[in-house]
């Protein structure tokens, strides 16, 4: 299993890593058992997986009480586990110390663990004026002190959900992330990153620059990378699902992607685990410090992902793949008039 060291002095983790609705918001995916994604969890841990990344939120509470199920069944240092607060409990009042305390106590019980080894804020939503902010910052560092958690951690630049629910304007989401960075000092970032994504370079500068770990979510867009959404087999959603409110999830959307993706299979052949690979070390290739997280819904995909770390594809095919991409980004755009992070 390939491996990464997440920012200076951080832990040494593979580099590869893991229907609900919250907030109003379906967050979830249909046709998901917990035996398979226990199964899954299991499959990862037997090939040479440490790293594995939650929410308080997800699912409830049952992402981290499955992920408790293999915690409790093999021997605690020879895994990474994340999660986050901040969505879960009281939405109205997500960093007051109390809450955070409420939240992580209920997330060791769920995992079945006495630390979590990186305890994220989940969002960049800290009150009027961010009233809560220091507050928040210092409750981390207590649990730290405590050992409750190893590293604090936060996401990179992105957009608060409950502004999706209110219609708030969107704020300039970079600009508050590197106000947020210079008050938090996190041991590590979670960016989202993938070939449809705009660059994020100057946010892995800004990691090295620091010595902080980085790790990058949504690597195969949630699938719309790996060819397994087509115009020749649309899928519908149920209504928990979250790809039911996404546009890139749309019929056009997808007639887009694919014939992107229709160029790089020009080069790789069909094999979709030749996209997969693609698209995975498109994100390793920002550097030693960065580790993937990609999700999976089956052991199968389990098995798909870690075989693809083995090779690297050649660099000229990543570029393929990233112009590609990147036209077909410019066709989403004006396909629905406006830039939306829609694999958020």
């Amino acid at each position: 299993m390939l491996t990464r060291t997440l920012g200076d002095g951080g832990p040494r983790v593979s580099a590869l890593g893991g229907p609900a609705e919250n907030l109003g918001l379906p967050t979830g995916w249909d046709r998901i058992t917990d035996t398979e994604a226990f199964d899954g969890l299991c499959c990862a841990y037997e090939k040479g997986v440490t790293l594995y990344d939650v929410a308080d939120v997800y699912g409830h509470g049952r992402a981290e009480s499955t992920l408790g199920r293999l915690v409790r069944q093999i021997p605690r240092d020879t895994i990474t586990v994340t999660s986050k607060v901040g969505y879960g409990g009281d939405p109205e009042h997500p960093y007051t110390p109390d809450h955070m305390r409420r939240q992580l106590e209920r997330s060791l019980t769920n995992l079945g663990t006495d630390h979590i080894d990186l305890y994220f804020f989940h969002h960049n939503n800290f009150g009027p004026h961010d009233s809560d902010l220091d507050s928040a910052v210092g409750t981390m560092q207590r649990f730290r002190a405590e050992g409750l958690i190893r590293a604090v951690g936060m996401r990179g630049p992105h957009r608060y959900a409950l502004d999706r629910l209110t219609g708030q304007p969107t704020t300039d989401k970079y600009a508050r992330f590197h106000q947020l960075f210079s008050r938090i000092n996190p041991q590590v970032i979670a960016v989202r990153d993938n070939l449809l994504t705009p660059s994020r370079a100057p946010i892995f500068t800004l990691a090295a620059a620091h010595g902080c770990g980085v790790l990058t979510y949504k690597p195969l867009a949630q699938g719309l990378l790996t060819g397994s959404y087509t115009p020749r087999r649309p899928r519908r959603f149920g209504p928990g699902d979250h790809r039911s409110r996404k546009r890139w999830f749309t019929d056009p959307a997808i007639a887009i992607i694919d014939t992107a993706l229709d160029t790089v299979r020009h080069h790789v052949g069909d094999d979709p685990a030749e996209l997969v690979r693609i698209a995975l070390w498109s994100c390793l290739d920002h550097g030693d410090h960065t580790a993937v997280l990609a999700g999976f819904t089956t052991p199968e995909q389990v098995t798909t992902n870690i075989a693809c770390l083995n090779r690297p594809p050649e660099p000229e095919i990543v570029e393929i793949a990233r112009a590609a991409m990147h036209k077909a980004q410019t066709e989403l755009d004006a396909a629905f008039e406006v830039f939306t992070d829609q694999t958020s």
